[in-house]
């Protein structure tokens, strides 16, 4: 009998998987530790329900990339059952790399270490386990193999990761701006010349998705209070290793020896529950600037943000700092970790990069940019900028 399981789902009902080897690498460590680490981080103070985690996510993705590859089997794209399977296992690990708290702790407590590279690397480890047979999903996330639609869909401007973390997190968080017609951006899924295209009748979902992704960024991942508890966040870690503030391991590690000391095992044995079991511990700290960030964190008593067009003045900077001073009794370096500036941004469509394609029923392929009547054109090119200053309330 073959192996058959059924993950029930809240966005998209049952999620099937039939294959052995998926079974074996989701039962893996390292995946169940996806169940530890927030899919958005500290959003959850802003947005009671967004408290799912990369394991929904990375299962969702796995979904829609089985949806995908069946759309495209169907118009009588060559897929391989071996291409399949890697398709789905690189998609499924996309994500593997994050550590606590997703985003928000990248870079800060792995200095120097993207996610993807930390991705890789865990992938690498797993193949090693598993005898080689995750090689040609590492060929697919390395976009080494001659296939090049199937890395698309793994990561691109167009992939099944977007269309999962959009629909997820829209659904998690209540926000309808991010819902999107992912159903019928699959169904209009195609392959010329060996790149994934958009067939034309798909053009105004491709449009709504992309705005919906600005929109999401601007009221969901960059909402002022989420950029203040996340930065609070930051701090805490960075302060911690500023004093040399004690925990428990394994996040003793990253907070108290040299990253490159730092070992492969040791970081996939950390988790969220980690970093929130410090931050209770530093919060009676006798450190005054990690106590005051601890609690503030803990009890939802978060610094102040306001966002403006500009650069943040050296006066206004220059002004809550010293109110700070005063507030909590503090030195000028003191001061500085609890009132700072820093600027956020998002970009709609990435021209410079590789774009969504549109393919039109004569043949001809317009980038979406291109197309009449674009509502994503030339005038929606770079970054959205906006400066922001962190100061106590």
């Amino acid at each position: 009998m073959r192996l058959h399981k059924i993950i029930n789902d809240p966005v998209y009902g049952f999620i099937t998987i039939d294959d052995e080897l998926i079974i074996q690498i989701v039962a893996h460590p390292y995946f169940q530790r996806l169940r530890r680490i927030s899919q958005m981080a500290m959003a959850q103070l802003v947005y009671p329900g967004a408290i799912h985690t990369r394991l929904h996510h990375a299962l969702g993705a796995y979904h829609l990339m089985r949806s995908a590859i069946q759309v495209l089997l169907d118009k009588g794209i060559d897929i391989s059952l071996e291409e399949q399977q890697a398709a789905k296992i690189a998609i499924l690990l996309h994500d593997i790399g994050h550590g606590p708290y997703s985003h928000a702790l990248e870079h800060v407590l792995a200095e120097h270490l993207h996610h993807e590279e930390l991705s890789l690397m865990m992938m690498k480890d797993l193949n090693n386990h598993f005898n080689g047979k995750l090689q040609m999903a590492l060929d697919i996330f390395t976009n080494v193999y001659p296939k090049k639609f199937l890395h698309q869909l793994v990561s691109g401007q167009l992939d099944v990761d977007r269309m999962d973390y959009l629909t997820r997190d829209s659904f998690f968080t209540g926000v309808n701006e991010g819902v999107i017609a992912y159903d019928r951006i699959i169904k209009m899924l195609t392959v010329k010349d060996g790149e994934l295209m958009v067939e034309e009748k798909g053009v105004y979902s491709i449009e709504k998705f992309l705005v919906a992704r600005r929109l999401m960024y601007w009221q969901v991942y960059l909402h002022k209070t989420v950029v203040s508890a996340e930065q609070m966040l930051q701090h805490i870690i960075k302060r911690a290793k500023h004093v040399h503030a004690n925990c428990s391991e394994p996040l003793n590690s990253f907070i108290n020896q040299p990253i490159a000391e730092v070992s492969l095992a040791q970081f996939c044995s950390l988790d969220d529950c980690d970093v929130m079991m410090a931050i209770k511990t530093w919060s009676t700290h006798s450190d005054k600037v990690l106590s005051i960030l601890c609690n503030g964190l803990l009890n939802r008593n978060l610094l102040k943000v306001k966002y403006f067009n500009e650069p943040i003045s050296e006066n206004l900077l220059f002004e809550k700092t010293e109110a700070t001073k005063l507030k909590f009794e503090l030195s000028e370096d003191e001061a500085t970790w609890l009132t700072f500036n820093g600027e956020a941004s998002s970009s709609t469509y990435n021209f410079e990069n590789e774009g969504i394609h549109i393919l039109f029923k004569d043949g001809q392929v317009k980038d979406i940019s291109e197309v009449d009547n674009a509502l994503i054109s030339e005038n929606l090119k770079g970054k959205v900028k906006k400066y922001y200053i962190c100061y106590p309330a």
